[in-house]
């Protein structure tokens, strides 16, 4: 029986120390430990430094779109493994856990929607579906997003977080690269506004192809952005990089990207962006 005090005791002093972690996050930026439900309350800010926590697809789609007004495409685009391709695991069985975590095909959703009324096809990265790697699902649903705006000349909006190319593909992932940027041609060609969203993290070669291709581009305060990350370009030129180094920040002062937009603004920004562009009341 002392036995069975003593376990009891350690699993109620772990659940203890789980709610714990739940109530409180702590933020990568400022390293503040906030209160979780302040956080939620405010769009996912942090309420000391207004870094901006990532969202999941569908907290972006509530952030961005008209309520109940996005209607998702290209459901069915899966993944295949032509190299059969094994590192510490096969990629067939990562593909299988991280569809299983996330209940999505891949790292990319696809779809319509209205921001305030005005009618837009969007693409969404997922993070969690590793890492929002761009692969060769990923690159297709883009094309295909490109295809509906094109055939509705509606304008585009891709969100971007991402680690890269999907190196589990290999070549095949790096095309997307080439394949998507094509796609995007084909939107200047046609004069249909395609705007990008940069959030934190915007990484590899998401970054060096279509994440800075919109007309506009745009980043959320604070998001990381740019090909190699910073400890790897410190190591590779054996110098100290500039404090807030691939910051949006720094993106923009350096004339990078357009603007940057805090995300309870992201909404009418888009909306007037839109509007301007496609010459309609």
């Amino acid at each position: 029986m002392g036995w069975f005090r003593k376990a009891s005791a350690r699993d109620s002093e772990k659940a203890k120390l789980n709610v714990m972690e739940g109530m409180w996050v702590k933020c990568p930026f400022c390293r503040g430990i906030v209160y979780r439900k302040e956080v939620d309350k405010i769009q996912k800010l942090c309420p000391k430094c207004e870094y901006h926590f990532p969202l999941s697809v569908q907290e972006r789609i509530d952030c961005l779109l008209d309520s109940e007004s996005f209607h998702e495409g290209e459901t069915d685009l899966a993944a295949a493994d032509p190299l059969i391709f094994v590192d510490t695991q096969p990629y067939a069985h990562r593909l299988k856990v991280y569809q299983d975590k996330t209940g999505r095909r891949d790292a990319m959703v696809i779809g319509e929607g209205l921001i305030k009324g005005k009618r837009l096809v969007i693409g969404i990265f997922d993070f969690r579906f590793m890492g929002g790697s761009m692969g060769s699902v990923v690159g297709e649903k883009i094309c295909r997003a490109v295809d509906r705006a094109l055939k509705s000349k509606h304008p585009f909006l891709l969100v971007a977080t991402s680690g890269g190319a999907r190196m589990q593909e290999g070549t095949l992932s790096l095309m997307q690269m080439a394949k998507t940027a094509t796609a995007v041609a084909r939107l200047h060609e046609a004069r249909l506004p395609f705007l990008s969203l940069l959030t934190d993290p915007t990484f590899g070669g998401v970054t060096a192809s279509i994440a800075m291709l919109g007309d506009i581009i745009l980043a959320e305060p604070k998001a990381l952005i740019g090909f190699a990350g910073p400890r790897v370009i410190e190591q590779t030129i054996k110098q100290r990089l500039p404090d807030g180094f691939q910051r949006a920040e720094f993106l923009l002062e350096h004339g990078m990207i357009d603007s940057i937009i805090p995300r309870p603004c992201l909404r009418e920004t888009i909306h007037t962006l839109i509007t301007h562009l496609t010459n309609k009341n």
